[in-house]
């Protein structure tokens, strides 16, 4: 393998007239694994441990959103038309199918991009996410954490790490990481904030009916759902709402971790999305 996450290059593919920015790299064989990233977020808010973890054994492909940091175009403010930028994206990369994953945002994301291109998708991963109409986060700390127009290590420790010693710890390592290398997306644009806030409140709107989470038993393909114990940002019990309604579902929940449950934990999570992309 050539490149790897700090040298494979950022390249861009155009749709509906505008650049999206996308890197791709790892070992070619069979399903690619598509990476959908958090609020903000960019490609360099990737676990550079994770990412060429997973590269040893498929395609990575690492990807930002319309007007989203290195993207051009006016920022999406609705979950569906993300998630049909991303339908477009794959398909303009020439994939008959992926495997999604998509993380907090992302992966409101990447549920809709299953329900409404399914036959794009073949494995789903869920990470600190939540679902349309889910619970609330409870914590009042989090605006002032999650809206720093520069994020800091300090706000990174708060939103996505546990509270003892050695989640700090790991926190920092990963903050190391994902600074390593040197050409870095530039961060995304206060438009893409207000953007990205206005879809998620109106995600936040359960859908009528007696059970409000009925449209995700639509959701047939083999699903991931992981989280911390106490996710200050997206509530934790969303992601047991997840593993209850889609049919084929697994749910992990990792011990004294929050919202970045695969970055505190990043040897303990290639190995169980190894295992689920293998199997």
């Amino acid at each position: 393998m050539s490149d790897t996450h700090v040298t494979a290059p950022t390249q861009y593919i155009e749709v509906d007239g505008d650049r999206f920015a996308y890197r791709r790299w790892g070992k070619p064989s069979g399903v690619p694994i598509f990476l959908v990233q958090h609020f903000r977020g960019g490609m360099d808010n990737w676990d550079p441990l994770l990412t060429d973890g997973l590269a040893e054994g498929r395609e990575v492909i690492l990807f930002n959103g319309r007007g989203v940091a290195s993207s051009s175009g006016t920022p999406r403010n609705r979950i569906e038309d993300m998630a049909d930028d991303i339908a477009a994206v794959i398909r303009a990369l020439g994939l008959e199918q992926v495997d999604l994953l998509g993380f907090s945002l992302g992966g409101f994301q990447a549920q809709e991009v299953t329900l409404r291109h399914p036959q794009l998708v073949r494995k789903l991963l869920l990470l600190g996410t939540g679902l349309r109409g889910g619970d609330p986060t409870s914590d009042p700390q989090v605006p002032e954490y999650a809206l720093n127009p520069v994020p800091t290590l300090e706000d990174f420790l708060f939103l996505f790490f546990g509270r003892s010693e050695a989640a700090k710890q790991a926190g920092k390592a990963f903050w190391e990481r994902r600074h390593q290398r040197a050409d870095q997306d530039p961060p995304s644009s206060p438009e893409v904030a207000q953007a990205q806030f206005e879809a998620t409140i109106a995600y936040a709107e359960p859908l009528p009916g007696e059970n409000p989470y009925a449209h995700l038993n639509a959701i047939t393909q083999p699903t991931l759902v992981l989280n911390g114990e106490n996710d200050v940002m997206i509530a934790s019990i969303n992601s047991w709402h997840l593993a209850q309604n889609i049919p084929n579902a697994q749910l992990l929940i990792y011990p004294d971790a929050g919202h970045g449950a695969q970055f505190q934990y990043p040897e303990r999570f290639l190995k169980h999305a190894i295992q689920f992309l293998d199997e």
